[in-house]
């Protein structure tokens, strides 16, 4: 369980988390938690030095952020942060009504976050055990809410007494009523009074009475409007009325408090319990507000490494690979983000440049991400940005002031550096901005080589920002540091921001002095007093810069071409992909109505065979036609297959059309029909509906061997099978007698041919001849099952039998 001790600097300098405006980050963190608790939680974070303990830290953040996505609206709403009046009333404190009602609210979102984590404790381990520490005191709940209605008002039913003195109230209320209301009615009394109104004065109820009739009635003055024309007067015929109810009152106001009494005990015997389930929902608070900056930020989880020094090198192992990073306090839509890495020879790295380019702001950025990262927050950064994990970070940036302050603020960075010396080891993080500045330049470019030379020397991981081009050679020539520069754009006159490690800067002072319109002539002197080497390297740095700007630009411009390219090819195969099921639509379609054609063609020819048999004329000229027609039915039974673009498609399961193998009778066919977990296969003229674990779609190099029809007459015959009669039997139009005794017809056929099933189409009608189908088909020993077709069949106007042989 986590508590605010948890969240306190472990060797972290105060004044350099206020330098890089952590304190700024927790205070936006702290808009995001839901009540007191969390918010103070927030703000005392501060970062741990500890690997595991910065690694659990983000784990928890990113767990929030994965519930949050699945459940956008969960929160600790109704909490309150209770730990004072917990506290209060283990003393023996009496609570108010309020605040047991925000106790009660408290304990129901406790309630509800267990249950919560009771369910997916295996998906968020983290924030399970951050719940674990949640007691909802059910029974709490269940005396608060016995007593205390949603208004804060004590309910009748939370005493025995209470019930008894309110009834009593009630009767003695209105009895005074009564009794006020008859004097007001009275006709000698009521031209007396100022109006016919029962009022109240120091809890009393009492009529208004013009001051000219004062005595008329004996009564108790309690009052006298402000300008002396009314007095509020309690006759005495109602004073023991009067003198009940406030009895009553008083007796009821007791037990009210009683009541609290008796309830806030109850919550002091359980307050440490209370204390503590506050605290964890403080702290999963706490999660859900580091989840919700981050989805804010459009952060990621930053991958943290322990040390790993190296034996054969000064490297003290550290890791700073931040990409694409963003200062998390400016706005996100202006910043230009920075890559800052250091390879796996640095450990130091000297930033050059020209003012306002960005160097205090990459400098802040990369100890703020820091800092960030230990206190378990997300970063603006690119997946992928590792960093170590630092015992200390310390920062001198401030700005550069004016002549007359230049002591002071040279006096001030040299007490900061002096203060961080002492205590920067191998695995601390220094930031210094501006070193060796605000005194003499030889002076001050001495003594930053001096300074960065004892870190280095001390192992050390630092980062410098500096002016000194003397800075510039020693990174150069110096094993573990390396220059990096800001850059500045010569046509507009202003900083690009963008931060380009391993070149360092340059100083455009001529070149910005001439584009200003300083004379010509002056810039030209200058530049003679500039010596030559100088100027040649500020030539070679100029045009190595201006390669790296082409170089960047052409791979901006390889990767939107590229993308380009895969947007339209992802086009392509979407258009391509609907023409084809247009196509193959048309093509089935057409297939279907010649297929029926075909079909009704076979039926005419079966009952002219069955004529010219009955009249014992020759068959030889049926024959012709027959073999025609098997023709083109084996044409039309050929599936419309989609075409296969060269076009990488994702693979994809079976589908209509596709050419399979069942394995029961090892035999291919064409997939006609789809339903989630049976298909419907077409096997020359006999279509078999079967489950999908009995089908395999054939590869691309395993061709599906053409049916030939005289190859199953032969195999029928060693079988003992008759010829497949038509799959559909349509009985429209006939009489029950007349479709019963064809359907038995037909059953005999099929289950004498070996079909899976039949279609009968009976139509829906006045649905006798369905019912009668039906009614035949339960007791048909032919039969295994039957349903009501499809939509797309016909629904209920067709009946699918299936055949008990399948």
């Amino acid at each position: 369980m986590l508590s605010k001790s948890c969240y306190t600097a472990f060797g972290m300098d105060a004044k350099s988390l206020q330098t890089l405006e952590l304190p700024n980050i927790l205070d936006r963190l702290a808009t995001y938690a839901a009540f007191s608790a969390s918010k103070e939680l927030a703000r005392a974070i501060r970062p741990t030095n500890d690997l595991d303990e910065s690694c659990r830290r983000q784990a928890e953040t990113t767990e929030a952020r994965t519930l949050l996505s699945m459940v956008p609206d969960l929160t600790v709403g109704g909490a309150h942060d209770m730990r004072p009046q917990a506290t209060a009333a283990a003393r023996g404190v009496v609570l108010e009504p309020t605040q047991l009602l925000d106790l009660k609210s408290t304990l129901i979102a406790a309630r509800t976050m267990r249950r919560r984590f009771g369910k997916d404790q295996d998906s968020f381990p983290v924030l399970a055990v951050l719940a674990g520490g949640l007691e909802p005191l059910p029974g709490l709940i269940d005396a608060v809410s016995r007593v205390l209605d949603d208004r804060g008002e004590v309910l009748d039913s939370a005493s025995d007494r209470l019930a008894t003195i309110r009834r009593d109230l009630r009767t003695a209320h209105d009895r005074l009523l009564g009794k006020l209301q008859r004097l007001l009615s009275d006709p000698k009394l009521s031209p007396m009074l100022q109006e016919p109104i029962i009022t109240q004065r120091d809890g009393r109820f009492v009529i208004p009475l013009r001051t000219e009739f004062k005595g008329r009635i004996k009564s108790v003055i309690h009052d006298q409007s402000a300008s002396g024309a009314t007095l509020f007067i309690e006759p005495l015929t109602v004073v023991e009325l009067n003198n009940q109810m406030r009895e009553l009152q008083l007796a009821e106001r007791d037990e009210i408090r009683r009541i609290l009494a008796e309830l806030s005990q109850q919550v002091g015997q359980q307050s440490e319990s209370i204390i503590q389930t506050v605290e964890a929902l403080a702290n999963l608070d706490l999660a859900f507000a580091k989840a919700r900056y981050a989805d804010m930020l459009r952060a990621n989880e930053p991958i943290l490494k322990p040390f790993e020094p190296r034996a054969d090198s000064h490297h003290p192992g550290s890791t700073i690979r931040l990409l694409a990073a963003r200062h998390p306090l400016l706005d996100p839509e202006t910043v230009v983000p920075i890559d800052l890495t250091l390879d796996s020879d640095t450990y130091a790295l000297v930033i050059t440049g020209p003012n306002t380019g960005g160097k205090t702001v990459s400098l802040k950025t990369a100890g703020l991400l820091a800092l960030m990262a230990q206190c378990g927050l997300h970063l603006p950064v690119i997946s992928g940005s590792e960093l170590s994990v630092f015992d200390a970070v310390y920062a001198d940036i401030g700005d550069e002031q004016s002549i007359e302050q230049s002591l002071s603020t040279f006096s001030s960075h040299i007490s900061n550096i002096i203060d961080l010396l002492k205590h920067a080891s191998p695995r601390s993080l220094v930031i210094l901005d501006e070193l060796g500045a605000g005194t003499d330049p030889q002076e001050g470019a001495a003594l930053a080589r001096a300074i960065l030379g004892i870190l280095l020397e001390r192992q050390v991981t630092t980062l410098v920002a500096t002016h000194y081009p003397e800075l510039k050679m020693y990174a150069h020539t110096t094993s573990g540091v390396s220059n990096a520069s800001v850059e500045f754009d010569l046509e507009s006159l202003r900083p690009t921001y963008h931060l380009t490690i391993g070149l360092p800067g340059r100083s455009n002072a001529l070149a910005i002095a001439g584009r200003l319109g300083l004379d010509e002539e002056i810039v030209e002197r200058a530049r003679a007093m500039v010596s030559p080497e100088d100027l040649r390297a500020e030539d070679l740095l100029e045009e190595i810069h201006h390669q790296r700007d082409m170089a960047r630009q052409d791979r901006v411009e390889t990767e939107q071409a590229r993308e380009r390219a895969q947007a339209l090819e992802a086009e392509l195969a979407r258009r391509l992909g609907e023409i084809d099921d247009e196509r193959v639509d048309l093509l089935e379609r057409a297939r279907l109505e010649a297929g029926a054609e075909v079909e009704a063609v076979q039926e005419q020819l079966g009952d002219l065979r069955r004529r010219l048999s009955i009249a014992a004329q020759p068959l030889e000229a049926l024959e012709a036609v027959e073999s025609e027609i098997e023709t083109l039915e084996d044409q039309i039974t050929e599936p419309v297959s989609r075409s296969t673009a060269d076009i990488n498609l994702p693979a994809r399961s079976i589908r209509p059309g596709d050419r399979v193998r069942l394995h029961s009778i090892n035999a291919t066919g064409v997939v006609t029909d789809l339903s989630p977990k049976q298909a419907e296969v077409q096997i020359g003229r006999l279509r078999i509906r079967t489950r999908l674990d009995e089908l395999t779609p054939l590869g691309e190099d395993e061709p599906a061997p053409e049916y030939r029809r005289s190859e199953t007459r032969e195999s029928s015959v060693r079988k003992g099978i008759a010829p497949a009669p038509p799959l559909e039997l349509d009985l429209r139009g006939h009489t029950v007698d007349e479709g019963l005794e064809e359907l038995e017809r037909r059953l005999d056929a099929a289950y004498l041919a070996g079909m899976p099933f039949v279609r009968v189409i009976h139509g829906k009608g006045t649905g006798r001849l369905r019912e009668a189908i039906r009614q035949a088909l339960h007791g048909n020993p032919y039969v295994a099952s039957f349903e009501p077709g499809k939509a797309r069949e016909g629904g209920d106007g067709v009946t699918v039998v299936q055949l008990a042989n399948v």
